[in-house]
This record gives structure tokens, C-alpha cells and sequence, in this order.
């Protein structure tokens, strides 16, 4: 008797029981399973599949992780040649031909100038452990202790990374204005907005009563993406980079989420020519699997043997689908792709505000969109022009989009962001559809607030 291939899809009470049992078992940290109760049991590129048999459309991309989406045949293809090779799979920090091959393609991938005097050092398996091995090297390597960050930034949930993020209270992080075009600190957005912010920033760091401790370095996001995809202006980074030049601070990119192509560059920072000195990488570099490093030029490797070290630092099978995901980006100019089909979804969502005002802004760059909401009849007493945020109408939101099939995040300072992150083999046609479904989604939630308004009012 021939074997069947055994099921996927669950009955209705084991899908449901399954969820149950996760609200019972795990922490009151949970995010995520929250806002998508779903039982992921089968997916590719675009596509999840649950339990329950429902197809959805993910433009969450494990938070940016899947650049090539869900089991992509070449990822799939590097990881089974691993496995099938009897090669260990731990290895610590040893070197192994995968891991060569991974750091020989991310090399290819960077600035020319970075690339040819750099250092990698493979960190713990996420992006908040690249960013504290990042924070302790310029430490260590310029002997000062003080950081300067940016409002509304995300780098990470550990205790150095979560100092570096928007809502710091270490006295050690000096927290500088972020530009903003559609709320800007100084209610004027655009150049003069990025111009104000760079003074501020040059102000505060020579004014020998400004209180700045002795900054060990500069950390930015060149789109901060948790913060509500804000890209930052090409001549702000510039003039950042040349402020941290001119007082010899180290200037740190947090790539983990805008790397890989993701914002229609490989790198963010190739946007504006900006070469950093230490750039954070984690996400889409190890191809769907758990993958961080940190790449920095040569004179900042002040570190002694074993003074940043961590038993999870070799995942072969990570380089190997890394590698993979990597040159496939690389050589089918995955990021120009990016860059034109986000030109073209922005274009479209920027045409469904001109019918929607409770849309206040659309931005973003590449395949790394964001859609903000607002109460457009409200005044919330604000400086910088704009409606309200509206927190409540875009989960209202993201629940329509996944009654629709369709799986999208939330982001931005009060959580009003709808953000779209699908991968970049995303089709013209998938594109269409993510959008056609979005559009029905937020209608269907107008229409319901319409019917049943927030008896709280806008929130603030």
C-alpha cells in the first residue's frame, strides 16, 4: 500500500485549540501572535498557509527577514547541501569553507571603501546582539562611554540596545531630532526640517555646557522602520557623517532591517554615498535563519581575544542560506526591482489618500512602505501641523487585511502605521493584489467607524 502524504490542515478545534494553548503556555510578552491569530503550517514567497486552510498574502516578511520570501528554492537548495555534506553544524567561531563563502559574498555586497579595510565579528543569532556588540567596540576602541542616538529610533529589546532606541533613560545616550517631513520637531519639515535638526545636532555637541557625554559613537537607522518607516533625507546622513567625521565619532548604521535590498539599494546608506564605520546587519542576511554581524573598519578592532564571544556564532546553515539569498539579490537586481515596484505601490497608495483623509501620510522607499493614519477632524494641539494619530482605526485596519487574507504590521510612535514589508520577488501582480486588498481593507474599516465611532475619542 502506497504511503500518503500526511496532512497540514488541522480541524477547526485543534487550529483553535492550538492557539489556545499558546495564550495559556507562553509569556504576556507575546506581539505578533496577538494582533494575527493564525497557525502558520506550510508557506512560499508570498504565500502562508494556517491550519485551518486560509491562504494569506505576508507583507511582514518576518519583520523583513524573508527578502526572497518563504522557502525560496535557492535557500532551500544551500540548505540541503549542508546537511547532505556531513559538515557540523556547530562550530563556534572556527572557520569552515560556508562560513568563508558567506563572508566573501557580504563583503562583494558593501561600499568599496568599507569593504576593502574592514573586520566582521559573527555575533549572537539576532539584531539586538549586533547592536551591543557594536555599542561595546566603539567603547572599547575610543575609551569613552556616551552615545548619541535619535528620537523615535529601534535597534533592539537587550539593555544597551533598548538605551540606543527612542525612550532611552540612560544618562549615557544623548538623544538628537530625527528628520520627519510629515511631523518635524520644528513644524517645518522638508530641507529647512533636516537643515534645523543637523544644527541642533552640531550645537549640542560643541557647546561645552550642553552636558553631551563624550560620545563613543553615533547610531542612526538610515530608515527607521519600527519608528514609522521614516527615511532619513540623503543630504541629512551626509551632513551626519560629516559632523561625526570633523569631532572623530564613530558613525554606526543599523542595516538590520533596510539591508538586502530592501529599500532599493543593497545597503541604505549606498543611497547616499555614506560609509559608515561600523554597520549592524542581521535579518536577511542568513536567508530566513537566525544570522548577526557587525562590519567595521580595521582601526576600530581594539578588542582582545575572547572579549566579545558567544556560543551561537556559527550557524552554518545561516551563511549557507545567507550566501545564497545574498548572490541571488546581487545578481538578479533584486534591489533595482525593489526600487521600482515601491516607487509604483507608493505612487498608487499616494492616489488612495487623495479619496481617504483619514490616510495623513505615505512614505517609505523601495519595498519598505509605510501608510499612516489620523483622525482628519480632530486637532490634537501639536506644533508640527498634522491630524492626530489614529492607533485604534489602524488596527481596525490590520484586522480587515487579515480577513481579507492579507498580513501587515503595525509601526510609528503611537502604533498608526500600517507597514508593508513583502519580499522582493514580489510579482507586478501580487503587488496589485496586496494593494487591491489593502484599499478594501481600509474602507471596510471607515465604514465601521462610521457606524460605531471610538467612544474615547482620537487618541494622542
Amino acid at each position: 500500500m502506497a504511503a500518503t502524504e500526511p496532512t497540514t490542515v488541522a480541524p477547526p478545534a485543534a487550529h483553535e485549540g492550538i492557539l489556545r494553548r499558546q495564550s495559556l503556555r507562553e509569556s504576556a510578552a507575546r506581539t505578533y501572535a496577538r494582533s494575527l491569530p493564525i497557525v502558520p503550517v506550510r508557506a512560499r514567497g508570498l504565500t502562508i498557509e494556517g491550519a485551518d486552510g486560509r491562504r494569506y498574502l505576508d507583507c511582514l516578511s518576518g519583520a523583513g527577514t524573508l527578502a526572497l520570501g518563504h522557502n525560496h528554492p535557492v535557500v532551500l537548495e544551500a540548505i540541503k547541501k549542508v546537511l547532505d555534506s556531513g559538515a557540523p553544524l556547530h562550530v563556534l567561531d572556527l572557520a569552515t569553507p560556508v562560513k568563508d563563502a558567506f563572508t566573501t559574498e557580504l563583503f562583494a555586497t558593501l561600499p568599496r571603501e568599507l569593504a576593502d579595510d574592514a573586520r566582521i565579528q559573527f555575533c549572537g543569532p539576532a539584531g539586538t546582539d549586533a547592536v551591543e556588540a557594536a555599542l561595546k567596540l566603539v567603547r572599547t576602541a575610543t575609551g569613552r562611554t556616551g552615545l548619541l542616538a535619535f528620537t523615535g529610533a529601534y535597534h533592539g529589546m537587550t539593555a544597551g540596545a533598548l538605551d540606543a532606541s527612542g525612550g532611552a533613560t540612560d544618562v549615557r545616550v544623548t538623544r538628537l531630532p530625527y528628520p520627519h517631513d510629515y511631523r518635524c520637531p520644528f513644524g517645518t519639515g522638508g530641507e529647512r526640517g533636516a537643515e534645523l535638526a543637523a544644527r541642533w545636532t552640531e550645537h549640542l555637541l560643541d557647546d561645552p555646557k550642553g552636558g553631551v557625554p563624550a560620545p563613543a559613537a553615533m547610531i542612526l537607522e538610515p530608515v527607521q522602520g519600527e519608528g514609522g518607516v521614516i527615511p532619513a533625507p540623503d543630504d541629512w546622513l551626509r551632513r551626519m557623517r560629516r559632523i561625526t567625521d570633523d569631532r572623530s565619532i564613530p558613525l554606526i548604521a543599523d542595516e538590520v532591517q533596510t539591508g538586502v535590498g530592501r529599500t532599493g539599494a543593497f545597503w541604505a546608506v549606498d543611497h547616499s554615498g555614506v560609509v559608515p564605520d561600523v554597520m549592524v546587519m542581521s535579518k536577511a542576511i542568513g536567508g530566513s535563519l537566525p544570522l548577526a554581524v557587525i562590519v567595521y573598519r580595521s582601526a576600530l578592532d581594539a578588542w582582545q581575544p575572547g572579549a566579545h564571544a558567544g556560543t551561537f556564532r556559527g550557524n552554518q546553515l545561516a551563511m549557507a542560506a545567507g550566501t545564497a539569498t545574498l548572490a541571488f539579490v546581487r545578481e538578479n537586481r533584486l534591489a533595482e526591482r525593489a526600487a521600482t515596484l515601491g516607487a509604483r505601490m507608493l505612487g498608487r497608495l499616494q492616489g488612495l489618500a487623495a479619496s481617504h483623509p483619514c490616510i495623513g501620510d505615505v512614505r517609505g522607499r523601495g519595498l519598505m512602505i509605510g501608510v499612516e493614519l489620523v483622525d482628519p477632524d480632530a486637532d490634537d494641539g501639536t506644533r508640527d501641523g498634522a491630524p492626530p494619530p489614529a492607533p485604534s482605526l489602524a488596527a481596525a485596519v490590520q484586522r480587515a487585511c487579515l480577513d481579507r487574507g492579507l498580513i501587515v504590521e503595525l509601526g510609528g510612535r503611537h502604533s498608526a502605521v500600517v507597514r508593508l514589508l513583502p519580499p522582493l520577488t514580489l510579482t507586478d501582480e501580487q503587488a496589485t493584489a496586496v494593494l487591491d486588498r489593502f484599499a478594501d481593507a481600509l474602507a471596510a474599516a471607515e465604514r465601521s467607524r462610521q457606524h460605531h465611532p471610538d467612544p474615547t475619542g482620537p487618541s494622542h
